[in-house]
């Protein structure tokens, strides 16, 4: 199982969303390396929820449901589909993430303008701990 992060603007589509829909279709997403992370997705993995803009926290773990597909009229993109697994207990600040040693690589931090990025196994044990 891989482990992903992925963002939305919570005014625009956030947890509360996705679990009244109770799955989603991952799209719109339009910066290539994202596109790339999306293509590596496979059923199975799980991906934190992150509310990004207004309040920056990651508030609740995701499952991906279906690999990805074309999406957009030139098929260049892609998206994929999930649903939500459980909200986190509390959510964790951007602030609290940067200040978490064990967290330093953390490609978010690294490339923070990327709505789709990759988190390690032990990265991701190091979130749920702080979500608990």
């Amino acid at each position: 199982m891989n482990y992903w992060l992925l963002r939305s603007e919570p005014d625009v589509y956030g947890w509360d969303d996705l679990i009244k829909e109770g799955a989603t279709e991952w799209n719109g997403v339009r910066n290539y390396t994202a596109r790339n992370f999306l293509k590596d997705m496979q059923p199975g993995d799980q991906a934190i929820f992150y509310h990004s803009n207004t309040e920056k926290a990651a508030v609740g773990i995701m499952e991906i449901t279906r690999a990805w597909q074309p999406d957009g009229d030139d098929g260049k993109w892609a998206s994929v589909a999930v649903k939500p697994v459980a909200k986190l207990a509390k959510p964790v600040p951007l602030a609290d993430i940067k200040a978490e040693p064990r967290l330093q690589a953390l490609e978010m931090i690294r490339q923070s303008r990327l709505s789709v990025t990759p988190v390690r196994a032990d990265e991701w044990k190091v979130l749920l701990e702080m979500g608990a």
